[in-house]
């Protein structure tokens, strides 16, 4: 895909809303440290009930060794499970430029490499670490997104870089993976003892064994609401980046509207949307958008960056337009 060559020059940055920043930012920042707290104390009650205190100490060193080895999903394995193949700067020149003006703002060391993903589906995606990392951009996402909008995408996405979310995601999976590990482990030592606690008229806390019964699902709650609290934060930072609110309001609204059909939008508009929202990893869209237009609270004195720049029109020959059939993966079907 082309971009227009001739568009203008980024504008001057908007004045955004400095004290809904602050306290959206502190807001964020304070869930997500309660909810890692929350993580990490089902692991050391979980490790407690099954060893004793003695245990907290190979637990602590446990996660600590987590922390310094920066656990992190090998973004080659990802990178071929989508058959996404690395761009060019000649291939997206605008993109890349308005790319390198956002990681000077963010302060990363390093530009992240872009991939393309050969799917209809509207998504983007950051994997690796804060200094290697790559962002993935599919085609739907890239053909049906004004440049606008592909900025405000690559400006969440570098947040997430920028904010280490990556890092503490893989951190918060492993904890619960841990958790789960334990939970089994005791559920399957209370089975096989449960013969001789009755032979000798032994006692059974019952509600240690409900804890270590519904370990696992309160750690999955808190995981999920700990993605949906770095995607808050990933939204203000990105508006921060382009000081543009109004182009990461306009994508999510694409995206939401292209993961819904038109008739399932007239017919059955909440289908796709799993109730409650706590089973949710995104936060639902509307929240999402109220809380970026909150940032924005009198009209700017100044067009926003990159608001007036467009999608040029036509592709190259060697770029068709994804058509496939959905594929099953791991996660779900991906288009």
């Amino acid at each position: 895909m082309l971009l227009s060559p001739a568009a203008p020059p980024p504008r001057r940055v908007a004045p955004l809303d400095a004290a809904a920043q602050r306290r959206h930012k502190l807001r964020n920042l304070l869930q997500s440290a309660l909810l890692l707290a929350g993580i990490g104390l089902l692991v050391l009650v979980c490790g407690w009930i099954l060893f004793g205190p003695s245990g907290l100490v190979f637990l602590g060193v446990a996660l600590g060794s987590l922390l310094l080895l920066s656990p992190s999903v090998a973004p080659a394995m990802v990178l071929r499970m989508y058959r996404a193949t690395p761009l060019q700067p000649q291939q997206l020149p605008e993109l890349f430029r308005i790319l390198d003006a956002l990681c000077r703002r963010a302060g990363l060391p390093r530009r992240p490499q872009l991939y393309y993903v050969p799917s209809a589906m509207l998504n983007a995606f950051a994997v690796g670490h804060r200094d290697s990392a790559i962002i993935g951009l599919t085609d739907g996402l890239l053909r049906q997104l004004e440049l606008r909008e592909l900025a405000a995408v690559l400006a969440h996405e570098l947040s997430h870089v920028r904010n280490n979310d990556l890092w503490l995601m893989s951190l918060a999976d492993l904890a619960a993976r841990l958790t789960r590990t334990m939970s089994l482990i005791g559920m399957v030592l209370t089975f096989l003892s449960l013969p001789y606690w009755l032979a000798a008229d032994g006692q059974v806390s019952f509600w240690l064994l409900l804890l270590l019964l519904f370990a696992p699902q309160l750690t999955t709650l808190l995981q999920l609401a700990l993605s949906r609290a770095r995607e808050f934060d990933a939204d203000l930072d990105a508006a921060g980046l382009t000081g543009d609110p109004g182009g990461l309001i306009a994508a999510l609204r694409k995206l939401d509207r292209q993961q819904r059909g038109f008739w399932e939008q007239i017919l059955l508009p909440g289908r796709r949307q799993p109730q409650p929202s706590l089973l949710r990893s995104h936060p639902p869209t509307e929240e999402r958008v109220a809380r970026l237009q909150a940032l924005r609270a009198v009209p700017p004195a100044h067009e926003p960056m990159l608001s007036a720049l467009r999608l040029g029109a036509g592709t190259p020959p060697d770029w068709p337009a994804v058509r496939r059939p959905p594929r099953a993966r791991l996660s779900g079907y991906w288009y």
